[in-house]
């Protein structure tokens, strides 16, 4: 990025296993931008109570813990353990919790020279003005499918039936709630990896980026 470049915020949108993570993650780097997986910041949050032996049902401790995060540090790694996981459904349902990650996720994108941050409702929410959105979708059995097979890449065992079931219900949960229900921002552009390799996307996405940016 020279100092010409204008300050940069590109939002991915989508529903869980799309692509929009590795996708954010090819932007970050084409761009020389920072990311943010904005999910690991839920994580995070509960990962951090469940350290310190702390109920995860006080919504104002929770809320005090995802004011103290450090954006710049989440290991993936160790933030997609299954415990974790389960924990951070619990958080991420508490408007006060939402509200203190929402504005940390902010200021993150607010830092020179901007950021991608990937998640549910970065182009509706966090970053409504952001330079470009994308909302990154797939079919809810090609995204059981990777991951099945991401999981039985790893070493691990899945079960294909179970993990469709668990897509299903995490789309209606993400797209049913009150507070910042999935869906695309209006003016998104819509990427529908269904039957689209990462490159393709990624192609598709850098056109449009530098086409914002030409304007």
């Amino acid at each position: 990025m020279t100092s010409e470049m204008p300050h940069i915020v590109i939002a991915v949108d989508g529903p869980a296993a799309a692509g929009k993570g590795t996708l954010s993650r090819r932007l970050s780097e084409h761009y020389g931008l920072r990311h943010l997986d904005t999910g690991l910041t839920y994580r995070a949050t509960a990962k951090a109570l469940l350290d310190r032996g702390l109920p995860l049902d006080d919504e104002d401790l929770a809320a005090e813990i995802a004011r103290g995060l450090d954006l710049s540090g989440l290991d993936r790694s160790v933030l997609s353990a299954h415990d974790i996981g389960e924990a951070a459904s619990r958080v991420a349902v508490m408007p006060k919790v939402r509200r203190a990650l929402v504005e940390a996720q902010r200021e993150f994108a607010g830092i020179e020279p901007g950021a991608v941050l990937d998640g549910r409702d970065i182009g509706t929410v966090v970053c409504p003005d952001a330079l470009i959105k994308f909302y990154v979708t797939a079919s809810p059995e090609v995204r059981a499918r990777r991951r099945h097979d991401e999981i039985v890449g790893n070493g691990g065992e899945a079960d294909l039936a179970s993990i469709l079931s668990d897509i299903e219900k995490r789309d209606a949960r993400d797209t049913g709630r009150a507070d910042s229900p999935l869906r695309p921002a209006p003016d998104a552009h819509l990427l529908d990896t269904t039957e689209m390799g990462i490159e393709a996307a990624f192609e598709a996405a850098r056109h449009l980026v530098d086409a914002a940016l030409e304007r």
